[in-house]
């Protein structure tokens, strides 16, 4: 997968870039990230991206001008992939929004700054908006990384478990059940009994039980669009009973 990035500060992005699963992934040569400077592409001696708003207010907006022309200099006119904007306005990014986007082999992103960027560039150069949460960040660059890691752990061969992707968090639909590991004693906790059992039906149904359990703890809305089956059913009624009594 190949990533194209438009930001006025690349070296915010580099050092994540160099490390662990997205630096191995580059080795590996199933991931390619080629990062622009926004800069490169201004006329002026200042080298100016930015601009006061017309019609007045506070903040800077980014001008028109030089990410067009990173953009369509690297990507050609039209860019020859999708072009997302990382802004607050954004559809939520989800891990199905996440499996969407990992269907395409090339992205472009763009990290905006300031109050944000001319509304010219939403219309006529961006295909999609994605924003990493309901709030503000100082710029795009963090959620660019966001976006990134999350659709680099989607990419064949990326993870050393090749399923280990779908069963993260919100990959089934559930949140994770818990994981342990040594030492089997730790200050007087213990780890449950069963996932030391080696019966691998018990462990793979109480890993269920858990993640249900969590899962309806914690984010109870998510329950309402899975394909449960009975025993889930009865699990979540038992607990629902509990809670009641």
């Amino acid at each position: 997968m190949k990533f194209d990035v438009f930001t006025l500060f690349p070296e915010v992005l580099a050092p994540y870039l160099q490390a662990s699963i997205m630096q191995r992934a580059r080795e590996r040569e199933l991931l390619e990230v080629n990062l622009h400077n926004i800069r490169d592409w201004t006329t002026d001696k200042h080298h100016v991206t930015d601009d006061t708003p017309y019609g007045g207010g506070g903040g800077m907006v980014m001008k028109p001008e030089p990410i067009f022309a990173a953009v369509e200099g690297v990507l050609g006119a039209p860019p020859s992939c999708p072009v997302i904007l990382l802004t607050p306005q954004g559809e939520t990014l989800t891990q199905k929004k996440a499996k969407s986007l990992a269907e395409n082999d090339h992205l472009a992103l763009i990290a905006g700054r300031y109050e944000g960027v001319d509304e010219r560039v939403r219309q006529h150069l961006v295909t999609e908006e994605i924003s990493i949460g309901d709030y503000v960040l100082t710029g795009g660059e963090l959620p660019a990384l966001v976006l990134m890691d999350t659709l680099t752990r989607l990419i064949p061969g990326v993870l050393g478990d090749p399923l280990a992707a779908e069963k993260d968090s919100h990959a089934t639909g559930l949140l994770e059940h818990p994981h342990y590991t040594r030492p089997a004693e730790f200050q007087g906790w213990g780890v449950p009994e069963i996932l030391r059992s080696g019966h691998h039906a018990r462990i793979a149904r109480w890993r269920r039980e858990q993640a249900l359990r969590r899962t309806w703890q914690r984010r109870p809305e998510m329950l309402e669009e899975l394909d449960l089956s009975e025993e889930d059913r009865a699990f979540l009624g038992n607990l629902e009973g509990a809670r009641g009594g």
